[in-house]
């Protein structure tokens, strides 16, 4: 293999969910979890039609909630759509945070250093239930998808809790957008449970399914039960 193209590790720590490690092919870089891979700069289309889906009917400046830093790309397409205002993005891994302040920072045109961007190192089911704001779109990206999450405790994101968490995070008018590595068809069920509309973006990928955006809008009334 030609010197240029051989893989290195550029940085190795224990994370808040085991080892974190970034590894660089070329002009690339990747992000490895506990020896499962979770995400490259080779592409990012999918990742960046995550947030311009869910601003896409939106009018400016429409609030952004980005759960999953990862190497930038979602945060970089919020920046630049011309919808955005505030966008406030949760990262629980203070290692990623360095890292997209440092080695990945031109993957995404430092887009860490816009004024609209507000970063917090946070449990994302956390933040969505301690904040009293509300977004005009949220946008989850902490996994691999609905059914092959990081860590045990992600799961609880993509059932009818964390759901009922992020509907109620969301403006009147506001979209939840979901990132995965395939299709969920019992995600997407219980995304239908919860809301009164929901559609799906596929993106195709060299190997193996297509990468899926669900998108969810206009979340159904939930009302309390009288108690006598």
């Amino acid at each position: 293999m030609d010197a240029a193209h051989q893989t290195v590790t550029v940085d190795r720590v224990h994370g808040t969910t085991g080892e974190l490690v970034l590894r660089r092919t070329g002009p690339h870089h990747e992000i490895i979890s506990n020896g499962v891979f979770l995400m490259d700069t080779r592409d990012g289309t999918s990742e960046r039609l995550l947030v311009t889906a869910a601003l896409d009917h939106h009018t400016p400046p429409a609030t952004v909630l980005i759960g999953g830093l990862g190497v930038g790309f979602t945060l970089h397409a919020a920046t630049r759509h011309p919808a955005a205002g505030t966008i406030t993005v949760i990262e629980r891994e203070p290692a990623v945070i360095t890292w997209n302040r440092t080695h990945l920072r031109h993957h995404h045109d430092d887009a860490l250093n816009d004024p609209r961007v507000h970063l917090h190192q946070a449990d994302l089911h956390t933040w969505l239930h301690t904040t009293t704001d509300t977004y005009d779109a949220i946008c989850i990206d902490t996994d691999n998808g609905p059914d092959w999450t990081v860590t045990d405790d992600n799961a609880r994101l993509y059932h009818p809790q964390g759901l009922g968490l992020a509907a109620a995070r969301l403006t009147p008018h506001g979209t939840l957008a979901v990132w995965s590595a395939a299709p969920s068809p019992a995600f997407e069920h219980r995304l239908r449970a919860r809301f009164t509309h929901v559609t799906t973006r596929t993106v195709p990928t060299r190997h193996g399914p297509p990468d899926v955006i669900y998108l969810a809008h206009h979340p159904v009334a939930h009302t309390t039960p009288h108690i006598f």
